[in-house]
């Protein structure tokens, strides 16, 4: 019995696995409606400068409810909970996209805001309804795949929304009932998958908790904090960037629709490079060179592209150096850094991701954005935004050094006889 129903779980793994990819894809096709209206929208009410604050904003939400979504999560199947994000996004586009023509530069911030969190729950909420109807072993043979449904989401949805508002005639805040459209196409698919049992979750004990006392033992251990350093020091560049890029569109495009359709367009080109460079490059790199090399990346290339830009400050530098940070995040720097992990007991790992997600990752955001007021709008002497290049360059020296920091005790850790490395490790390095 046990044997047949792992025949058919097997057999069942790739309908699974393009059920969710289209999923996905249909999630990052909403949301690459909204999120170019929502950049437009803010830089037309209440400018680039205010950007700052209004992440400060955000991070500080996120960390008041995450507890609060916890509780949802375990209380509630995640099939329910996915469904009801949709039901209360679908009802909030329809509020704001009204309250939005208004020009009220409160509704601008608020979409905003509601925006970033919009992607970063559907996101999240997707990935754990997707680890938990896939056992490790068909997780490795069909995750890529799903993967793949949502980077090109982001090409076809930032590909739609230039097609509409530049041949259909439609507006900034008609892409909110386009999104609204997808979200109820969602809906639908997930009540489907919920009554035909596609997607039965698995029974999967519970992890350890993660509490202080888990905090205090990984900053013992050197070889988290270096992960720590690699994956924070990206985040705390990523507000830099984005807060040059976005400065820079507010310079080259003062009308609202064709600053809409730029931005979604250049999301459309974004999304094709980290297909570009998940598909082509980062298996060479991995195969060829291996993981650290492939850790090297994102900040060699960043700021390389961050000296470029502090040369010709314009809108096609601006371009390159945002590619050059979100474009290598969302693959090769991705790919890479889950792999740093593998060395690790499960347990650590669990604990580890924890805390840089739910603490680190905000935090460094935080102080990103308190940098670009120091520097911006604090300062007696205001510095312009050619010069936070220099941070971002500090930043890249500082991260290529922690990777190099690590290489060695990587490369110690996966050599080592033990069931963690053997089984996982050595055939990821091999493989890469």
């Amino acid at each position: 019995m046990r044997l047949a129903n792992q025949v058919r779980d097997a057999a069942s793994a790739g309908p699974r696995a393009a059920v969710l990819s289209v999923n996905f894809f249909l999630i990052i096709l909403a949301y690459y409606q909204i999120k170019p209206a929502s950049r437009s929208l803010f830089i037309e009410h209440l400018g680039a400068d205010q950007l700052p604050y209004v992440w400060i904003g955000t991070a500080l939400l996120l960390g008041s409810l995450i507890g609060f979504y916890h509780q949802i999560v375990a209380r509630y199947s995640r099939f329910r909970v996915v469904m009801a994000t949709c039901v209360v996004s679908i009802v909030a586009l329809m509020v704001f996209a009204p309250a939005l023509e208004t020009g009220e530069a409160a509704t601008a911030a608020m979409f905003y805001i509601f925006v970033d969190i919009f992607g970063v729950v559907l996101v999240e909420q997707f990935w754990s309804l997707t680890n938990t109807v896939f056992n490790t072993r068909e997780g490795k043979t069909w995750f890529g795949l799903v993967a793949v449904g949502g980077l090109f989401g982001g090409v076809v949805g930032g590909l739609l929304a230039t097609f509409l508002l530049e041949k259909m005639s439609m507006s900034t805040t008609d892409l909110l009932f386009v999104a609204v459209a997808f979200l109820a196409l969602i809906t639908i698919i997930n009540m489907v998958m919920q009554r035909s049992r596609i997607l039965d979750e698995l029974s999967i004990p519970r992890t350890a908790a993660v509490d202080g006392e888990s905090l205090v033992a990984l900053l013992r251990d050197r070889y988290v904090i270096l992960i720590a350093a690699i994956l924070l020091l990206a985040q705390l560049a990523q507000p830099l960037v984005e807060f040059q890029f976005i400065k820079t569109v507010e310079y080259s495009f003062p009308i609202l629709d064709e600053r809409t359709s730029y931005l979604a367009s250049f999301f459309a080109l974004l999304g094709a490079v980290s297909i570009m460079v998940n598909l082509i490059i980062t298996p060479l790199i991995h195969r060829y060179l291996g993981v650290i090399a492939g850790m090297t990346v994102q900040p060699l290339v960043l700021g390389i592209a961050s000296m470029f830009f502090m040369w010709s400050p314009t809108m096609v530098a601006g371009a390159i150096m945002k590619i050059s940070d979100r474009g290598l995040s969302y693959s090769i720097n991705r790919a890479s850094k889950e792999q740093l992990y593998i060395p690790m007991e499960p347990v650590s790992t669990y604990q580890a991701k924890a805390w840089i997600d739910m603490l680190g990752y905000r935090l460094f955001k935080v102080v990103g954005s308190v940098i670009i007021l120091a520097m911006t709008q604090w300062s007696l002497v205001p510095s312009s935004i050619v010069s936070i290049s220099w941070v971002t360059l500090a930043c890249c020296l500082v991260w290529l050094y922690a990777v190099f920091a690590i290489s060695g005790r990587y490369y110690s850790f996966i050599a080592q006889p033990s069931p963690a490395t053997d089984a996982v490790g050595s055939g990821q390095e091999n493989n890469g």
